[in-house]
């Protein structure tokens, strides 16, 4: 494992840092996490030199610190940097702050967390942030030794990141980043900023909800046609470690090979590490997605679960899967999926997550909680206008 600057501070961060939004789910129950399984994943990874573990208040709906409270007992608590965040998107009054920071503390069976971030900055949350005096009670919370770092996670436009970055000293700061998204909210220009002013630079979203995982065979043709033997994940990791502003780099993987192949990977990163080459064969590779991603949703869940039931980020996958993919048996398993959705609310599942987007009441109750800013009612609308009409996906998405 490489270790990396953590911005100003002292620590040094692995370069690989678990992620816990997708912890391994129960083979019976839907939604529920296998909590051996997962307790099993978070000690592997922190004997294979993993010391940064992401978590937030909602993750699995609470089951995600939970969890990660019993695995960091029988002193694996002291080799972690634990970081948990506040629910900017619950909070509406001031004395909620202490509720939600000694709920975190009791579920993580710690008497302190080691960085504690504002859960997904935007403009309102910020402002909401700003007129409850919250970043006073960080400071309090910091000064009573219940929090390390005071940061925040982010998800809106640059000029909202600039304005947010000037009005406190903060120490950490979790960004949305990858090859493909360089221009998408802070993008380079803020990852740059951030680290100029001595904040450490976590990375989140690495692999764009698994669709850099996953690339069209134009994609592979290219890397393959490189001579370098890489993986596709590794392509995607590298090319942020290449980077001097990126402390670490967060991947929610739920299986131990998932672990032990991003170790390694991290084990060979380096800053400025990419040659002219390899920064070419990236450089073609947005290209490729460029033309094939038509909605961009990462599968993060933020606007799950649906009053109605709406499974809404499987339609998206769904959709661009039917220009990402090229080969038949796939995009026909992806589909299966997809037609097993439901179209009657009495035949929806208790925890409403199959719902088929003809459930969907255009409420708007998911597009302030989506982190890239999409329409959903509107994009679900085009998407079934493809996916079940069978229009041209030109036609409705022109280019």
């Amino acid at each position: 494992m490489q270790y990396r600057a953590f911005g100003s501070t002292d620590f040094k961060v692995s370069a690989l840092g678990l992620g816990t939004m997708r912890l391994p789910l129960s083979s019976i129950i839907p939604q529920k996490v296998n909590v051996n399984k997962s307790i099993k994943l978070m000690r592997h990874a922190i004997d294979s030199g993993i010391n940064y573990f992401d978590t937030g208040w909602p993750y699995h709906l609470g089951q995600s610190e939970r969890i990660i409270g019993k695995a960091l007992q029988d002193g694996y608590r002291e080799k972690v940097h634990l970081v948990t965040k506040l629910p900017m998107f619950f909070i509406s009054r001031e004395n909620e702050f202490d509720f939600y920071l000694n709920s975190s503390l009791k579920r993580l069976q710690t008497d302190h967390i080691d960085t504690y971030l504002f859960h997904a900055f935007s403009k309102n949350t910020f402002e909401r942030m700003k007129k409850l005096k919250l970043l006073d009670k960080m400071k309090k919370a910091r000064d009573e030794g219940k929090i390390g770092n005071i940061g925040f996670s982010f998800h809106d436009t640059l000029p909202v990141f600039k304005e947010i970055i000037d009005y406190f000293d903060w120490d950490v700061v979790q960004i949305q980043y990858n090859y493909m998204d360089t221009a998408l909210q802070a993008g380079r220009a803020g990852l740059e900023l951030a680290a100029s002013k001595g904040m450490a630079v976590v990375i989140m979203e690495p692999l764009k909800g698994g669709q850099l995982a996953n690339p069209p065979q134009e994609a592979k043709d290219v890397m393959n046609a490189s001579g370098i033997h890489r993986s596709p994940v590794d392509w995607a990791l590298q090319y942020l470690w290449d980077r001097p502003e990126v402390s670490c780099v967060i991947s929610g993987m739920n299986t131990i090979n998932m672990i032990n192949e991003n170790c390694a990977s991290a084990d060979r990163s380096g800053i400025g590490s990419l040659s002219q080459n390899e920064l070419k064969v990236i450089d073609e590779l947005v290209e490729i997605y460029r033309k094939s991603i038509l909605v961009p949703c990462t599968d993060c869940k933020y606007c799950m679960p649906c009053p109605f039931g709406v499974n809404i980020p499987l339609h998206f996958a769904t959709l661009n899967h039917q220009t990402i993919e090229r080969r038949f048996y796939y995009r026909f398993f992806v589909r299966r999926s997809y037609s097993a959705l439901v179209k009657n609310k009495k035949r929806l599942n208790k925890s409403k997550t199959n719902g088929h987007a003809s459930l969907c009441t255009e409420c708007g109750a998911c597009i302030p909680k989506c982190p890239q800013s999409i329409q959903i009612p509107t994009e679900l609308k085009k998407t079934l206008e493809v996916l079940d009409k069978r229009k041209n996906i030109r036609d409705i998405f022109p280019e």
